[in-house]
C-alpha cells in the first residue's frame, strides 16, 4: 500500500467497445492478416473514433482477432462507434464481427513495450459480453443499456435478453442493439443454451476475486461477566486489538463497524469471512470479575477452519492494555506481517492507563461514530462530548480521546447547528493538544485533516495531514473516506468514487459510505449506478430504513415515478415508527413533490427542530415549515414561517459570513417578497463559495440562487441559472424539476420544459 496519497485518480470509467472476428480461427493465416487489416480500417474511418481520438479521449487496444476501443467520454460513444462499423461492414462481407459494450473501472497502465494499455473490471466484462453474441450482434451490458435509456433516440434500439452466465459463474444483464438495418435482431444462440435468470431484489456486496492471505477480521468478543455493563468492556477489548492490527501496513484488517453484527453464537466463520473478504478471524471472550480480568482468544484460517493459534490470558485489569497489545503482536506473528519497528512501537504504546478514563472514552467514541453530521443525533453529539471530557479529565494526556473530542465539536460546528467561533475555538484546542501529545500518531492527523476539511474548506492542507495519517492507519477507512469527501469538494468524481471504494473495501458493511458512493453518483445524475450501489448497501444492512426509502427515491429522481418512494416510506412509518425520524428529511422531500399536502404535515412533524441538510445547506424547521404553506397557498402561515427563518439565519450571518445561513436568509426573503435583499444575499453566497472553491456546496448554492431567481420573478436569470447548473454535478434531477413546488414559477415557459429534457442526461465530466 502506498504510504503517500495520490493526487490524481488511479482508475478511470471507461465506455468500452470489444470486438472480434467470428470463425476467425478458420482462416488460413494470409486469410487472417488480411481481415485484421480490412476490420482496423473500418474502424479507424468511422466518425466517432476519429472524433475521440482527435481529442485524446480513445485508447484502442489489439486483440488477437479484433480489438477493444476504450472511450472516456459517454457511453454513447462505443454504442455510437459499433453502428458505424456495422454499416460499414455492409461493403465487407467477409468481416463477420460480433461486438459487447461495457462501462466500467479501467487502469490505465504501461504493455512491456511501454506503449498505453489498459486493464480492468471495464474491460474484461466488454469481452465476456461480446463472447455472448454472434455475428453481427452488438450486445450491451444493464448498466450501459439504464443509461442509454435516458435519451429517447436510443430507447426503441435497446431489447432487452436478460441474464446470461458467464465465466466463474457471474451472471450478466445483456441488452441487444440493433435497428432496422444494422445490428443482428436474432437472439444469440447462448439464450437457449442459458435460460436467462431472475434478477435478485438485492444485488450482493462486491467482493474481491481474491482474498488476500495476510487479511483479518476480529469478531465481538463475547462477554462472559454476570454484569451486563461490561459488555462494554468486552467490546472495547476487541476494538483495542482490532485497532493494534490495522495499524500494520502489511495487514488487510476490517474495520470494526462491518464485524459488530457478527456476535456469537450465531457465526458461520466461512461465511462471515466470505463476506467480508479475509482469509482469517479472530474470535474471543472477556471475563471481568472485581480487579481481575480474564481474556481468551484463538485465530482461525476461516477457509479450512483450522484453528492456528490460541491462548488465554488471566491478569489484573491493569494489565487489561499489556494483554491487547500481546495479542495483536502474537496474531501479526502468526500472520507472518512484517511488523515495522514504528508500528510495534504504536501497538505497545497504551491508550491509557486509567481505567475510567477509557470507559468514558468508548463511551464517547461510539456516540460520535452513530452521530456523524446528523442534525437528529445533536444531543447524542454533545453527551459524547460530554463524555470525552471527562475521559481527559482523568487522564490529561489520553491522545485517542482528544482526537474524538476534536472529531465531536467538528460535527456541530459544520453541520451548522453551532457554527460558531466558540465551538470551533475547541475543536483547534482538541487538535492543538493531540499533536503535542503525540504528533508523529496517524490519530493525530487524522484529526488535523478533519479540521482542515470541514471548517475551513483547505483542502490541500487536509491532504497534507491525510498523508501523514495514512502511514499510521494503513487499513482506516475514515482516511479513504476523508479523501473521497475532498475529492468530491475539489471536482474530482472520479477519484471521490475511487477513494469511496476503497474505504469500503476496508469496512464493507459501513451503509454510510455506500450512501456516499450512490449520492456522488446521484451528482452526475448516472441513477444506474446509484441503484446499484444502494443495493449493495441494502445487502450489507437490509433493515436500514435511510438506505430503503433512498433506494426506493431513485426512481423520482430518474424518471419522476414518486410510487416507490412512497411505498417504501409508508412500509417504514407502519412498520418501524421508530426509524421515522431517520428519513424526515427523505419523507418531506418526496411528500412536497407529490403535492399531498396531508403527508407533507404528517412529514414536517417528523423533521426535529434543527431542521434538515439535503446536501449540505441546513434548512431549519421554521423554513421547512415555510415551504410547506407555499407549497398550500397558505400565504398567512408562510410568512409567519419564513419570518422566523429569516430572524434565525439572520442571528447566524450577523455573528459571522456563512455561505449556507447567508443562502437560506436569501430564499427566506424571496419568499417574503423582500427581492432586493434576497438577489443580494444570493449573490452573495455563490460569491463566498463559488464551484471552483466547494464543488458540492458550490453547485448547492447555485440552484438556490436559481431558485431565488424564480421566486423573485427574474425568469430568464432563473432559467440561465438552471440551464449553468445542469452542465456541473449537482443535485438537480429531471424528477425534481418535473415535480418539485420550488421550479412552479417557471412551469409556464417552454424553455424550462427543454430544461427538464436535458436533466435526463449525465453530466459530460471534463
Amino acid at each position: 500500500m502506498a504510504a503517500k496519497l495520490k493526487s490524481d485518480p488511479h482508475l478511470a470509467i471507461g465506455h468500452v467497445l470489444f470486438m472480434d472476428v467470428v470463425a476467425y480461427s478458420r482462416l488460413l493465416v494470409n486469410e487472417q492478416r488480411e481481415v485484421v487489416h480490412q476490420l482496423n480500417q473500418v474502424v479507424r474511418k468511422t466518425a466517432q473514433f476519429r472524433k475521440s481520438d482527435a481529442r485524446g479521449k480513445l485508447i484502442s487496444i489489439p486483440s488477437g482477432d479484433g480489438m477493444a476501443l476504450v472511450f472516456f467520454e459517454s457511453p454513447e460513444e462505443p454504442v455510437q462507434c459499433a453502428l458505424e462499423i456495422s454499416r460499414a461492414l455492409k461493403n465487407h462481407p467477409r468481416l463477420r464481427l460480433r461486438m459487447g459494450v461495457h462501462s466500467g473501472p479501467v487502469d490505465q497502465v504501461k504493455d512491456v513495450n511501454n506503449r498505453s494499455n489498459v486493464a480492468g473490471a471495464g474491460i474484461n466484462v466488454a469481452q465476456r459480453i461480446m463472447d455472448c453474441g454472434d455475428a453481427g450482434h452488438i450486445l450491451v451490458s444493464q448498466r450501459v443499456a439504464d443509461d442509454l435509456s435516458q435519451d429517447s433516440l436510443w430507447q426503441p434500439h435497446l431489447h432487452e435478453i436478460g441474464e446470461i452466465e458467464v465465466k466463474h459463474g457471474v451472471q450478466l444483464g445483456i441488452v441487444n442493439v440493433y435497428t432496422e438495418e444494422l445490428g443482428n435482431p436474432e437472439p444469440p444462440a447462448k439464450v437457449s443454451q442459458h435460460q436467462a435468470a431472475p434478477k435478485p431484489a438485492v444485488t450482493p456486496a462486491a467482493a474481491p476475486s481474491t482474498v488476500p492471505e495476510k487479511s483479518i477480521a476480529v469478531l465481538p468478543f463475547e462477554n462472559l461477566s454476570a454484569d451486563p455493563e461490561n459488555a462494554f468492556f468486552a467490546d472495547g477489548v476487541q476494538d483495542e486489538i482490532l485497532t493494534n492490527l490495522a495499524k500494520i501496513a502489511d495487514l488487510k484488517v476490517i474495520s470494526r463497524s462491518s464485524v459488530m453484527q457478527y456476535r456469537a453464537p450465531t457465526r458461520n466463520l466461512r461465511q462471515i469471512a466470505n463476506e467480508l473478504g479475509v482469509a482469517h478471524l479472530l474470535e474471543g471472550n472477556v471475563q471481568r470479575a472485581g480487579n481481575r480480568v480474564r481474556v481468551s482468544t484463538q485465530l482461525i484460517d476461516a477457509r479450512t477452519d483450522a484453528h492456528l493459534w490460541a491462548e488465554n490470558y488471566h491478569r489484573p485489569l491493569d494489565d487489561v492494555f499489556a494483554i491487547q497489545s500481546e495479542i495483536a503482536k502474537a496474531v501479526a506473528d502468526q500472520l507472518q506481517a512484517k511488523l515495522a519497528p514504528a508500528e510495534k512501537a504504536a501497538i505497545e504504546q497504551a491508550p491509557t492507563a486509567n481505567i475510567v478514563a477509557y470507559d468514558r472514552y468508548l463511551r464517547g467514541k461510539k456516540l460520535v461514530e452513530m452521530a456523524t453530521f446528523d442534525t437528529r443525533r445533536v444531543e447524542q453529539t454533545r453527551h459524547a462530548i460530554r463524555l470525552l471530557d471527562q475521559a481527559v479529565a482523568h487522564d490529561p494526556a489520553f491522545l485517542l480521546a482528544y482526537c474524538q473530542l476534536a472529531v465531536g465539536h467538528v460535527q456541530l460546528y459544520f453541520s451548522g447547528v453551532d457554527h460558531s467561533p466558540a465551538r470551533l475555538r475547541l475543536a483547534n484546542e482538541a487538535r492543538d493538544k493531540a499533536l503535542r501529545l503525540a504528533p508523529d500518531r496517524g490519530e493525530s492527523h487524522l484529526a488535523a485533516a478533519g479540521i482542515h476539511y470541514h471548517c475551513y474548506r483547505d483542502y490541500q492542507a487536509a491532504l497534507a495531514e491525510l498523508a501523514i495519517a495514512q502511514r499510521g492507519l494503513p487499513n482506516d477507512p475514515a482516511v479513504f473516506k476523508l479523501a473521497g469527501f475532498i475529492a468530491r469538494r475539489q471536482g474530482h468524481w472520479e477519484q471521490c468514487i475511487s477513494n469511496f471504494e476503497r474505504a469500503a473495501e476496508l469496512d464493507p458493511h459501513n451503509w454510510f459510505l455506500l450512501q456516499q458512493t450512490a449520492g456522488a453518483y446521484q451528482s452526475l445524475r448516472r441513477f444506474s449506478d446509484s441503484a446499484h450501489t444502494l443495493d449493495r448497501a441494502l445487502a450489507a444492512l437490509p433493515g436500514d430504513a435511510n438506505t430503503r426509502v433512498a433506494r426506493a427515491l431513485v426512481d423520482l429522481e430518474w424518471h419522476a415515478d414518486t410510487q416507490p418512494g412512497y411505498d417504501a416510506i409508508q412500509d417504514v412509518v407502519s412498520v418501524d415508527p421508530s426509524a421515522v425520524d431517520e428519513i424526515a428529511e427523505q419523507w418531506f422531500y418526496l411528500a412536497l413533490c407529490r403535492r399531498d399536502f396531508a403527508e407533507v404535515t404528517r412529514a414536517l412533524a417528523s423533521v426535529p427542530p434543527e431542521g434538515i441538510i439535503p446536501v449540505n445547506v441546513r434548512m431549519p424547521h421554521h423554513f421547512c415549515e415555510g415551504l410547506a404553506a407555499r407549497a398550500q397557498d397558505d400565504v398567512a402561515t408562510a410568512e409567519r414561517a419564513f419570518t422566523a427563518a429569516r430572524a434565525e439565519m439572520e442571528a447566524i450571518v450577523r455573528e459571522a459570513e456563512y455561505a449556507e445561513a447567508l443562502c437560506v436568509l436569501a430564499m427566506s426573503d424571496a419568499a417574503l417578497g423582500r427581492k432586493e435583499e434576497a438577489l443580494a444575499e444570493g449573490r452573495r453566497a455563490v460569491e463566498l463559495c463559488p464551484v471552483s472553491k466547494d464543488a458540492v456546496l458550490g453547485a448547492e448554492l447555485v440552484r438556490n440562487l436559481a431558485i431565488i431567481y424564480a421566486w423573485t420573478g427574474e425568469k430568464d436569470l432563473a432559467l440561465k441559472q438552471l440551464e449553468d447548473h445542469l452542465q456541473i454535478p449537482g443535485h438537480v434531477s429531471y424528477g425534481q424539476l418535473r415535480l418539485h413546488p420550488w421550479w412552479d414559477p417557471l412551469r409556464d415557459d417552454p424553455r424550462f420544459d427543454k430544461l427538464i429534457e436535458e436533466a435526463k442526461k449525465p453530466v459530460a465530466l471534463s
